[in-house]
C-alpha cells in the first residue's frame, strides 16, 4: 500500500518509477490523485457546512434567549445537516474507491533494479558450481521418479486432478529430509520456527498484497471467507499485523515449513509435466520484519542463507536480480536463485527473496517506535529457503547415476538414516 502523500509530493518521480514496470501505471497514479482531489474538496465542503451549522446554532440560541422565533434558522440547520449526511456517505465511497485503487498499484522499485520487460532482462549477479558432465544421457526428474516407482502423477490425477503428485517411499522421505535440514539450518541461524494456519482470511491476504489483485491465483473455500495459503509468507508476515512494538524488539526472524496452494490461473501450458508447477507443493519460508534502516542488510543475509543451502547440497546455481518487468507486485527489490537442471539443460527458479520495504507493513499495519518514540512502519522481507519440491527435482537430476540410482547428498544422509543411494533401474544411453 502507498501513502497518498507520496504520490502528491513526488508525482512525476512515482510515475517514472512505476512506468518501469508497466506504462499504464502512470494513468493509475493520475486516477488516484484525481480521486484524492475530489476527497479533499468534499472534506472542505463538509467542514464549511459544519462551520455554518455551528454559527447558525449560536444564532438560534441567541434568538431563543431573546424569546424570538428561530424556526427558519432551525429548518436551515436541518437542511444543512442532511447535506452533511449525504456528503459524508459520498466521502466514505470516495475513500473506499481510493483505497481500492491504491491497493492495485505495485510497490515502488529500487534504483538498482534493471529495466526490462521479462525474465530475459534479469541481471546475473552470482554464479556457483559447474554443471556435471554425464557419461550417459541424463533423464529428467519425471522419468527418474517414475522409474523408481516413487513419483505417481497418474494416481494423483485420479485422486485430485492434474498438477498433483503422490510421493512414495524414499522420495517421500527425501522430501521430509530436505524440510528438516532447512529448518535446522535456519533455527541454528537464529530464526524462530513457526507452524501457522494453512487457511487465512481476506484481510491477511490483503496485508501481504495477494488481494485484491491476484484472487484468481488463489484457492478459496466455497461458502467460507477463507483461502488456502499460497505461501507461508502470508500468515507469518501477518503475525505482527495491527501491532505497534518497541524498536529494540526488532528484527523478528521466522522460519516456516508449509504446504502451499496455487491455482496457477495464468500459467496454463507452462510446466504441466512434473513437479515444477504444481497446485500443491512444499516450501520452507524465511520471513524477517526489521527496522527501515536494517532491511538492506537483512535482504543480503537471506540471499546468502538460501545460497548456502544450495552450496551445502552441491547444486550448481546462479543468482539473478529481477528486472522491472519481472519483479513481484509487493517487492521493491528481488533476487531469484536458479538451480541447474540437467534434464532440462537450463537453470530454473528455486528461490525468490524479496525486500518489500514498508509496502506490506502499511497494508498490514505493522509498526514500531523509532527515534523519539514516533511510530514508523517496519520493513518486511520474505523468501524461500528453497522450494522443497524443486530442490528434490534438482537432486534427482544432478545426482542420478547410470544404473538408475540416485546418490543422496552427504548433508542429507543424517536425515535419511544414513542412506547413501536410492536404488533404481539402469539408464538407457
Amino acid at each position: 500500500m502507498h501513502d497518498i502523500r507520496y504520490f502528491e509530493e513526488h508525482t512525476e518521480e512515482a510515475k517514472k518509477n512505476l512506468v518501469r514496470r508497466r506504462p499504464e501505471l502512470a494513468m493509475q497514479v493520475d486516477e488516484v490523485l484525481k480521486i484524492n482531489h475530489r476527497r479533499k474538496e468534499l472534506i472542505r465542503i463538509v467542514e464549511s457546512y459544519r462551520a455554518e451549522i455551528k454559527s447558525t446554532s449560536m444564532e438560534i440560541g441567541n434568538l431563543k434567549k431573546a424569546k424570538q422565533d428561530a424556526t427558519e434558522l432551525m429548518n436551515k440547520v436541518a437542511a444543512i445537516k442532511a447535506n452533511v449526511e449525504n456528503d459524508e456517505k459520498k466521502l466514505e465511497e470516495i475513500l473506499e474507491e481510493q483505497k481500492k485503487l491504491l491497493s492495485m498499484i505495485p510497490n515502488i522499485i529500487d534504483n538498482e533494479v534493471p529495466n526490462g520487460q521479462d525474465d530475459g532482462h534479469n541481471q546475473e549477479i552470482r554464479k556457483w558450481g559447474t554443471p556435471r558432465q554425464f557419461s550417459f544421457t541424463p533423464k529428467d526428474h519425471v522419468d527418474l521418479g517414475q522409474n523408481l516407482k516413487m513419483l505417481d502423477f497418474e494416481k494423483a490425477a485420479e485422486i485430485a486432478g492434474s498438477r498433483f503428485v503422490v510421493y512414495k517411499k524414499h522420495l517421500a522421505k527425501l522430501e521430509r529430509a530436505l524440510i528438516n535440514y532447512m529448518l535446522e539450518k535456519l533455527i541454528a541461524a537464529g530464526y524462530e520456527e513457526i507452524i501457522p494456519p494453512y487457511i487465512v482470511n481476506a484481510n491477511t491476504l490483503y496485508g501481504t498484497g495477494q488481494l485484491p489483485k491476484f484472487e484468481d491465483d488463489l484457492f478459496r473455500l466455497e461458502g467460507r471467507p477463507w483461502y488456502l495459503i499460497p505461501t507461508a509468507e502470508v500468515p507469518v508476515t501477518n503475525l505482527k499485523c495491527n501491532e505497534l512494538f518497541a524498536g529494540n524488539e526488532l528484527p523478528f526472524k521466522y522460519a516456516s515449513y508449509t504446504p502451499c496452494f496455487r491455482s496457477e490461473a495464468g500459467s496454463y501450458g507452462k510446466d504441466t509435466k512434473g513437479l515444477i508447477r504444481l497446485h500443491q507443493f512444499n516450501k520452507v519460508e524465511m520471513v524477517q520484519i526489521t527496522k527501515a534502516e536494517d532491511s538492506t542488510i537483512a535482504h543480503q543475509a537471506m540471499i546468502d542463507m538460501a545460497c548456502s543451502v544450495l552450496e551445502d547440497l552441491k547444486l550448481p546455481y546462479r543468482a539473478v536480480l529481477l528486472c522491472s518487468g519481472d519483479i513481484g507486485f509487493s517487492a521493491r527489490k528481488c533476487v531469484d536463485l536458479e538451480v541447474w537442471l540437467p534434464g532440462q539443460n537450463k537453470y530454473r527458479e528455486i528461490s525468490s527473496i524479496s525486500n518489500c520495504w514498508d509496502f506490506q507493513a502499511r497494508r498490514a499495519q505493522i509498526r514500531y517506535r523509532g527515534e523519539g518514540g514516533k511510530p514508523e512502519f517496519a520493513h518486511t522481507l520474505n523468501g524461500s529457503c528453497l522450494a522443497v519440491g524443486r530442490t528434490l527435482v534438482a537432486i534427482l537430476e544432478n545426482y542420478q547415476n547410470a544404473d538408475g540410482s540416485i546418490t543422496i547428498p552427504e548433508v542429507l544422509r543424517p536425515f535419511m538414516g544414513g542412506m547413501e543411494f536410492i536404488q533404481g533401474t539402469p539408464a538407457k544411453n
